[in-house]
């Protein structure tokens, strides 16, 4: 059977991952997941509810909407969050038998919970950074249990570009290759602002790949459009354009010249959708080339076609329903696109790999699958 790397996956923290691993003079302001009268578990930061913490399976939406529902009716849960939650949600040694029951070489962990709190966080920027790296030390833990199966995924911050500097050492050197990175202005800085070359330099010479995912950051629209959602942390908005935060990022990167200063510097989006970069490509160069006619030449003198920034440095995660095949031929590249399951969230698929090649076309080139279902993975990981 030929290799297989599932590049989007969630393994979830535990009630005290943050507790356990923080550094000591910040474990008061550690999160946690408590429970509150009725026994509802709650990712929570000093005593404020972030956020219901759900047991997620795949292709089952409704059980959350269900949930949600009895805690609008003032109900308790149906069953306890600790009595519903697989072992191999959380356990990575258990994690790593079901990642290779499923016919998997390995898989991409990002955390489950820490899609949820950066921006909630963010008042307090140390404590923000000393919650981060106690989250990347329970990741690291999880890496050396996961037999080689989980590959961890760690997570940056960029308002101290310094900071960011250490845990990006701090992270390769626990041999995490990948680091979850908001694709979203950073202490008023955007992505390409000077101050960021250092951390861009990290991330190539310690071989860590930072990645743009679902994540708690500031979304790329006025919050007054997000108004009469009760839910921001779930909003429909930011479902139904989850692409404009990665397209924005990478379109800065690329046309403030951050790629061109940067050539080894590697790229992640995940989860974040896949059908939108065919479309950004056209624009991206449309709209330099006018841009420069207008202006009598380019915002940044750059060496290649915009679009080939993008072909050279990126690598997006494709989910099985978004017709991965047909994509590839859009783009134009087998190089681009990445196979991810979202397993074990809602969204993601039940069987991971026999599910996403169930889409597949049998005439589909060797090279192209080979290159969806390992070989563009490997290229982020720096396996290549």
């Amino acid at each position: 059977m030929t290799i297989a790397l599932d590049c989007d996956s969630h393994l979830s923290e535990t009630r005290t991952t943050w507790s356990d691993h923080i550094d000591p003079k910040f474990r008061d302001d550690a999160l946690t997941l408590e429970d509150d009268d009725l026994g509802w578990t709650w990712l929570t930061w000093r005593g404020k509810q972030l956020g219901l913490a759900e047991v997620q399976f795949p292709r089952q939406p409704e059980s959350i909407g269900e949930g949600r529902k009895r805690l609008a009716a003032g109900l308790p849960p149906e069953v306890h969050y600790d009595e519903l939650l697989p072992r191999d949600h959380w356990d990575p040694r258990v994690r790593a038998d079901t990642i290779a029951g499923f016919g998997l070489d390995a898989s991409v962990v990002f955390p489950n919970f820490g899609l949820g709190w950066e921006s909630e966080l963010a008042e307090d920027p140390p404590v923000l950074m000393a919650n981060l790296r106690a989250a990347n030390r329970w990741m690291a833990n999880a890496v050396d249990e996961g037999q080689g199966r989980l590959l961890g995924v760690g997570h940056i911050n960029l308002h101290d570009p310094a900071w960011a500097e250490q845990e990006i050492a701090n992270l390769a050197a626990a041999g995490i290759r990948l680091a979850m990175t908001a694709p979203a202005i950073a202490n008023g800085r955007r992505l390409s602002h000077p101050d960021h070359d250092r951390v861009w330099a990290a991330f190539v010479d310690h071989g860590v790949t930072p990645v743009f995912h679902v994540g708690s950051f500031t979304p790329p629209f006025d919050l007054a459009w997000y108004a009469n959602e009760t839910d921001i942390g779930d909003s429909l908005l930011t479902s139904v354009f989850l692409w404009v935060a990665p397209a924005l990022a990478l379109a800065d990167l690329i046309l403030s010249g951050t790629l061109e200063r940067f050539p080894d510097l590697r790229i992640g989006v995940v989860e974040l959708s896949a059908h939108w970069v065919g479309q950004f490509l056209v624009m991206i160069d449309g709209a330099s080339d006018f841009y420069a006619l207008r202006h009598g030449g380019p915002l940044v003198p750059l060496a290649k076609r915009p679009s080939q920034y993008f072909y050279d440095h990126v690598r997006v995660a494709v989910l099985s329903y978004e017709d991965p095949a047909r994509l590839i031929r859009h783009v134009g590249s087998e190089d681009t696109y990445m196979f991810g399951s979202d397993w074990p969230h809602t969204e993601g698929i039940l069987h991971p790999r026999a599910d996403f090649e169930a889409v597949l076309p049998p005439d589909m080139s060797p090279t192209a699958r080979e290159k969806l279902m390992h070989g563009n993975l490997a290229w982020l990981l720096r396996q290549d």
